[in-house]
């Protein structure tokens, strides 16, 4: 295999980027980039830390994040499986980049930034849902946020090619395998066909 291992090795395969691909660039929220944000249900978090980086699909029943302000983020850690990874990382580097995406839409909006981690009663209160809160907020600090390239949404017909998840191994039976036959796989799908949806406040 031939690796790219310089700048310039790299730099001789692409061209120039455009202008508009510069001049999207912000370091705020623009009026159009928070009425996007604000309207996704759905968002990828990544983070990075001593151990290697961590990817964690957030998502809500209404906006996945709430905007404090064009330069503020405030994300809420509801329940989930309490690996915390992206929390940990977030500790000990507060970088942060998030993906958000709206079905239907080719694009999506990137924010990177600067998180940090509260449990402050007021705040976790704004997020209240049948009397419960989010242990935690992640609170991200805008460095710089755009559109992405439609491309890739557009490539994969992610929102018009239909259900394509007909015939996929289930998460029982991944967990079979990564535990070498030590959880049951079909048990476990029995009993998450129910909890999944369950309590998850």
């Amino acid at each position: 295999m031939d690796w790219i291992t310089t700048l310039d090795d790299l730099h001789a395969l692409y061209g120039t980027p455009s202008r508009p691909a510069l001049a999207k660039v912000t370091p705020h929220l623009t009026p159009s980039y928070r009425a996007f944000i604000e309207r996704s249900r759905f968002c990828v978090i990544s983070t990075v830390g001593p151990e290697g980086t961590d990817g964690s699909p957030r998502g809500d029943q209404g906006p996945v994040v709430t905007v404090l302000d064009p330069k503020t983020l405030a994300l809420p850690d509801w329940k989930g499986n309490e690996r915390i990874d992206s929390l940990r990382n977030i500790l000990r580097d507060g970088r942060v980049s998030l993906i958000f995406l709206i079905p239907g839409s080719t694009t999506a909006i990137r924010v990177n930034g600067r998180a940090r981690l509260t449990a402050d009663p007021t705040l976790c209160g704004r997020f209240e849902r049948d009397g419960k809160h989010p242990r935690s907020v992640i609170v991200i600090a805008v460095d710089e946020v755009y559109s992405q390239c439609a491309r890739a949404l557009q490539r994969s017909e992610m929102w018009s090619a239909g259900d394509q998840s007909r015939g996929l191994p289930s998460v029982g039976q991944m967990l079979q395998e990564a535990s070498e036959g030590a959880i049951d796989g079909a048990e476990y799908d029995r009993e998450r066909a129910t909890r999944a949806h369950l309590g998850w406040w």
